[in-house]
């Protein structure tokens, strides 16, 4: 059944061999990746969104577009590029750095200062502002929190983060660019909670930036869709068997166990189980909706510099909301689109009966729009840890722009399966770049 799509990591021990146990992995779909599937080609887009006349001839050749269902970029020095080093899945990928970050402020978009002299000379705050705000940035960095030298009277545990603010007097234009362009919080609840984790946030924001500078996302050449497919050609190297275009009829369970899946007359049997939340409807619950809008455009987004990829995070504050609307743009520079194409995908959590209006702003910055692809989705969470039953359901992919909630959920179901942590740290593997030793 579908693994929760990076399912693969968690079956290697460190010597790399399987981890004393088989797996088989099946997917009803024709394709890898389930809901966070590439989709190639462009005329199978237009199908799958109902969209009767298909791509128009300007659209160019269906073949050279590869469209990701769920748009997310991955931090540089975040926990997906540690797994995919660890694996070595990386020898499958390529990947280009995301030219800039951009968030939304009083109606206009300023580039997220990714250097000294670029924060000194952006718009985005005043002389005094950016004085205050680089002495909290010296404070953040220098932060350990083994060493209570570094606490400056803050309190990691107790301090909130609004307190933290409030110490360093930012203003709250500097505090919603920081919460949500730095920290990366899709609301403001992180304000009343202890600091230490968007301090956290913040250095792995800086960390990420500090590795290719113009910004701290990568993202992989031919689409998300590779993410999938280089796992499962890892799994197949170390004896994984996978399935696609097999569909599951019944999860069979005994006595309150799972002990396999019915397949066209056939059971695979099984201990563990591993799927997502579409193969087991009775044993997830809804945890709210994400509107996503694929948009095709001919041009790059406007005060972007030209970008061929990049990010605008929209702060709810900006645009009287609770949570943030994002915007990833990448384009035929990653191999995804036809030559002169861009493809700007817009989601955010849903607030209102009506979703679409809720991404107004964010569409505003796109005009004019060649194609609009909408898609509301439900998230749905597990009902239980599966210690009983042994089913391991992954959480839906969240609106986030990166793949950092993702890796904290398969580290949840490696934990839950095998009842201890995930631990990077121990994995003495080859940690050098994702682009290889020499190039950059």
């Amino acid at each position: 059944v579908n693994l929760s799509n990076f399912g693969q990591t968690e079956c290697h021990d460190r010597s790399g061999k399987l981890n004393g146990k088989k797996v088989l992995h099946m997917d009803r779909n024709p394709y890898y990746g389930g809901e966070s599937s590439s989709i190639t080609p462009l005329e199978e887009l237009y199908k799958r969104f109902e969209l009767p006349d298909g791509p128009p001839e300007s659209m160019g050749r269906g073949r050279d577009w590869n469209v990701d269902l769920i748009p997310k970029f991955l931090m540089a020095n975040g926990q997906l590029v540690k797994m995919l080093l660890y694996t070595e899945v990386t020898r499958y990928l390529d990947f280009k750095v995301v030219e800039g970050s951009f968030v939304y402020k009083g109606g206009k978009i300023y580039k997220v200062p990714s250097t000294e002299t670029e924060a000194l000379a952006s718009n985005l705050m005043g002389m005094f502002e950016k004085r205050r705000f680089r002495k909290f940035l010296v404070f953040v960095a220098n932060f350990d929190e083994n060493d209570p030298k570094t606490f400056e009277g803050v309190d990691p545990k107790q301090t909130t983060m609004g307190e933290v603010y409030k110490k360093f007097d930012l203003g709250q234009d500097v505090i919603d660019f920081t919460g949500h362009a730095l920290a990366l919080y899709r609301t403001d609840d992180y304000l009343e909670q202890p600091c230490l984790e968007t301090i956290n946030r913040i250095k792995l924001y800086s960390e990420s930036l500090a590795r290719y500078g113009k910004s701290p996302y990568l993202y992989p050449l031919y689409g998300l869709g590779e993410l999938p497919q280089g796992f499962a050609r890892l799994s197949a190297i170390y004896g994984g068997t996978y399935m696609l275009n097999k569909p599951v009829d019944e999860i069979v369970v005994e006595d309150g166990h799972v002990i396999g899946v019915k397949s066209e007359g056939e059971i695979a049997r099984c201990k563990q189980l591993i799927c997502d939340p579409s193969y087991i409807p009775d044993r997830v619950r809804k945890a709210g909706q994400v509107i996503r809008v694929i948009c095709i455009l001919s041009h790059p987004i406007k005060n972007t510099n030209d970008a061929n990829s990049c990010q605008i995070i929209i702060p709810q504050n900006q645009v009287n909301r609770k949570s943030d609307i994002y915007v990833c743009m990448i384009s035929y520079a990653h191999n995804v689109a036809a030559q002169g194409k861009y493809i700007a995908i817009v989601s955010t959590t849903v607030e209102t009966a009506e979703p679409e209006a809720e991404i107004e702003p964010a569409l505003e910055l796109l005009e004019p729009i060649d194609q609009k692809f909408v898609a509301i989705s439900d998230m749905y969470e597990p009902t239980d840890d599966g210690s009983e039953s042994q089913i391991f359901a992954s959480r839906s992919y969240d609106a986030t722009t990166h793949f950092e909630t993702t890796c904290n959920d398969i580290k949840d179901i490696y934990k839950r399966m095998t009842g201890s942590d995930f631990d990077f740290e121990n994995m003495k593997r080859k940690q050098n770049d994702v682009f290889g030793e020499d190039e950059q």
